[in-house]
Order: structure tokens, then C-alpha cells, then sequence
């Protein structure tokens, strides 16, 4: 038996083909995937509220008004579920860590460390998660929905959200914007 080639800790970065709302022109974190399915979270589709606005509509003490981060779509499926991903350095509760410098978890204590400021710039906050059943993702990569590098911390905490589709596929030795927007089999 084969062990099943995951893409865990990967990216996927939308081809420019790709025009579901969803998913267009975005970057997506892969926190799961095996032969059931897939799960990952969008990490470049901000939202029009901040951190703080979803801190205070959850009644969340947050300190001087200076996290001004977007909250993120981080996907269609359970949109009224937050997840945040933040620097391994320090784990949460129910924190999963997906590599050396990366873990996700949907716990409300790291909630009340962003309002405290003790973390700014080294979490963000998503609501909603992508979901792809069995074979589903593999299939889109087939049809050339998708490109697929390996996770760099540094795109998530260190590039400018509207440069993380770019940055991304620059890892592939990529410029997509040089990419046709149409896709096709010969």
C-alpha cells in the first residue's frame, strides 16, 4: 500500500482561470489532507471589519484601538466559525501545529492575547474554513485550478495581504500574472 501524498502545509494559490468568488486570486493554508478530504483556510480575502471590531462584538476586552488587522473569509464552509492562525512559538489551546512556525486553533484564549496586544502581527483571525471532499481537491489540481508549493511562514506573517498571491507563486519561480486565464486539455 502507497501512503497517501498529502498536501498538508502547503499552499494553493488560485490559477488565474479560477473565478469563484470563494477563490479567486486566493491563497489558501492547507491544514488537512488525506484520503477523506481536504480543509485549509484563505489567507488573503480580507473581510471590511477588524480584529478589534470582532473583538468587541464578542464582548473581548482589547487595549487601545491599535489592531486594525483584517479579520479574514477564510472560506464558504461554517462561515460563523473563527479560526486563527499564529506563530508555532507559543501554542494555545487546541492549537494544532501544522509545522516549525505555524499552527492553527479555535480557541477564544488566543482571542483575549490579540486584545491584550500580545500577539499583533503574529496571528490573524478567519472566519469560515475551504472544505473539499475525497479526491475533489486532486481533481481540481488536475484541471489546473490550483498551483501547490509548500507553506512559507513568511507569506502569511510577513507579505502585505494583497502581495500574497504573487509572493506565493513566485516560490514556484512563477509570475502569475503572466498566466492565461483560461485553462484547456489538447
Amino acid at each position: 500500500m502507497s501512503k497517501f501524498p498529502s498536501l498538508k502545509n502547503h499552499l494553493l494559490i488560485a490559477m488565474p482561470s479560477l473565478h469563484d468568488m470563494n477563490f479567486s486570486r486566493s491563497v489558501t493554508l492547507l491544514c488537512e489532507h488525506n484520503e477523506d478530504g481536504a480543509m485549509g483556510i484563505v489567507i488573503n480575502h480580507p473581510l471590511d471589519f477588524s480584529t478589534t471590531e470582532l473583538l468587541e462584538h464578542m464582548e473581548i476586552p482589547c487595549e487601545a484601538n491599535r489592531n486594525i488587522n483584517p479579520v479574514f473569509a477564510g472560506g464558504p464552509v461554517q462561515v460563523d466559525r473563527g479560526f486563527v492562525i499564529h506563530r508555532a512559538e507559543q501554542l494555545w489551546k487546541s492549537s494544532i501545529k501544522l509545522d516549525n512556525n505555524i499552527s492553527v486553533t479555535t480557541s477564544s484564549d488566543i482571542l483575549h492575547a490579540i486584545g491584550r496586544h500580545e500577539i499583533d502581527d503574529e496571528a490573524f483571525v478567519a472566519l469560515g474554513y475551504a472544505g473539499w471532499e475525497a479526491g475533489q481537491l486532486e481533481q481540481e489540481i488536475l484541471e489546473n485550478a490550483w498551483l501547490t508549493v509548500p507553506v512559507d511562514a513568511s507569506i502569511i506573517f510577513e507579505t502585505d495581504i494583497d502581495k500574497r498571491w504573487e509572493r506565493s507563486a513566485a516560490l514556484l519561480g512563477v509570475d502569475i500574472n503572466n498566466l492565461s486565464s483560461f485553462s484547456g486539455h489538447s
